[in-house]
């Protein structure tokens, strides 16, 4: 929850999945208890609306500028509850928590008191603050807020210099800025087309490459998989490694797939399996409105026949008879006695990706252990977990719930998406992969182009829509003058036919 989306529709960003409090009794023989779920803290910044290869793995990038591994663990958080980063802003310095989401291109803080937040940027304390006197508003399907945009000096750990950054103050939010997280903004990643109000707003990266010259690449691993919303203990956290990619952090190779459209990271899916079961659904049904991967959303978001094809496979496959569909819809937990995990009762679940030779494709794999997650105890007695996976009227959106079992290497320069195994995966599942990367496999079998055929993207659809606009505006102009100079009478009244392309007009 894709943190983004302005108050047009086009411009939708932050999607929360706010489920609660509900009590549920389940029947599943011997394994299934009274639970109780409270996932308030989701998130789901997926956007309403309508981004050389070689000599990246290694230590520092080619030019010499970075050191990778001096970013390695340089995010805190959980899939929950989102990654951030600790940023400095402004002169002097004001630390903020900011949260990385690859679904949203404003970087945007919080510039005013918030119940719900500890501190934030004072912009009256900063001498190197410039407002530019333009409003901005995000409106997200639950939750928004406005604020005004302005520049300031940003110092980012391991990143050379203090690039001077677009933000967009927050001085007023309804439902974004929640319980018990613990950050102040949000670091939009994706490309200008989503940055709000309109593309002029250079996006974080994109300034961040043209000042400091670091290569445009960055990369993303995010190590909160397993860890439930009751821990206690220190976030687990990840690296967001900016100007390339640090090969610490992943085993065995990188399988890239092309970036499909520069606006969110848009890729293309071919098919979907659960277990070794295709679901054989035509492969434009997974690209439906967009297939895109994005940091800022909890969950692995499937188009609505999609996630019904998927539900009914894993019912099907899975070893547990008559689950309550409020598992599946996301309302209610599973629990079993402490100690007694249930992934052994899924199967895994895998994805195809068009790989960077058109007629090829790699799958990436998922195992129970990132879908079925836990979420809290019961009275020390019960663990409990929810269903990783939701529906979704906004396209496929490869979120948290998958992006934590690979290293994701979002290589614009390239324009391609990268994926490897985690190293930090595993540690779910007492060292034991809980994901994989298989591949080449031919794509023969499924279409050329399987996002051709959907719904103009929105962006270029309001384009197109005030062209057009703007033509007919100038030809009914034009058809009102020479209409009224050729139908006045000589009393100067309008004729019958010219009063009524004026009623059309209104």
């Amino acid at each position: 929850m894709a943190y983004h989306k302005g108050s047009i529709p086009f411009r939708a960003l932050f999607i929360m999945l706010c489920f609660g409090m509900a009590k549920s009794l389940y029947t599943i023989p011997l394994k299934i208890f009274i639970g109780t779920f409270n996932s308030s803290l989701d998130l789901d910044l997926t956007p309403m609306k309508r981004i050389q290869a070689s000599g990246l793995s290694l230590a520092s990038d080619p030019a010499g500028i970075v050191n990778f591994l001096d970013m390695v663990t340089n995010l805190q958080g959980d899939s929950g509850r989102g990654y951030y980063m600790e940023m400095t802003l402004g002169t002097p310095g004001q630390k903020l928590n900011i949260l990385v989401d690859t679904g949203s291109s404003n970087f945007a803080v919080a510039a005013a008191a918030h119940p719900f937040i500890t501190h934030f940027f004072n912009t009256v304390l900063s001498s190197t603050y410039q407002s530019t006197g333009r409003g901005v508003a995000v409106k997200y399907t639950q939750g928004n807020w406005e604020g005004e945009l302005g520049t300031d000096h940003v110092r980012i750990p391991s990143i050379p210099g203090t690039p001077t950054i677009n933000i967009a103050t927050i001085l007023s939010s309804n439902g974004f800025f929640l319980p018990g997280v613990n950050w102040q903004g949000i670091l939009g990643l994706a490309y200008p087309l989503l940055a709000q109000p309109d593309s002029s707003v250079e996006p974080f990266f994109n300034s961040v490459v043209r000042q400091t010259g670091i290569p445009d690449v960055f990369s993303l691993q995010m190590c909160g998989a397993g860890l439930s919303d009751s821990t206690t203990a220190d976030p687990a956290g990840g690296s967001l490694v900016m100007g390339g990619v640090e090969p610490t952090l992943y085993s065995g190779s990188m399988w890239y797939t092309p970036i499909k459209e520069e606006w969110y990271y848009q890729v293309e899916v071919l098919k979907l399996e659960v277990g070794d079961q295709n679901l054989n659904l035509d492969c434009k049904e997974y690209n439906q409105d967009k297939a895109i991967v994005d940091s800022g959303t909890t969950l692995l978001r499937l188009p609505v026949n999609v996630f019904n094809a998927v539900v009914e496979a894993i019912s099907r496959t899975s070893l547990i008879q008559d689950f309550t569909s409020g598992f599946w819809g996301g309302t209610k937990l599973a629990c079993w006695l402490k100690g007694e995990t249930p992934w052994r009762f899924f199967p895994k679940l895998s994805i195809y990706l068009r790989a960077t030779n058109n007629s090829q494709s790699f799958k990436i794999s998922i195992l129970p252990q990132l879908y079925i997650q836990p979420i809290t105890d019961v009275d020390g007695r019960l663990d409990c977990f929810r269903f990783g996976i939701s529906s979704s009227a906004n396209g496929l959106v490869i979120g948290a719930t998958v992006m934590e079992g690979f290293y994701v290497v979002f290589d614009r320069a390239e324009k391609r998406v990268g994926f490897a195994v985690s190293r930090c995966a595993g540690e779910v599942n007492g060292g034991l992969a809980v994901s994989e990367i298989l591949g080449p496999f031919s794509s023969a079998d499924v279409a050329s182009d399987c996002a051709a055929g959907g719904l103009l993207k929105e962006p270029l659809l309001w384009v197109i829509s005030y062209a057009l606009m703007a033509v007919c505006a100038v030809v009914l102009l034009i058809l009102l003058l020479l209409l009224s100079c050729r139908h006045r009478d000589r009393s100067g009244e309008i004729t019958d036919e010219s009063s009524l392309v004026r009623h059309r007009i209104k």
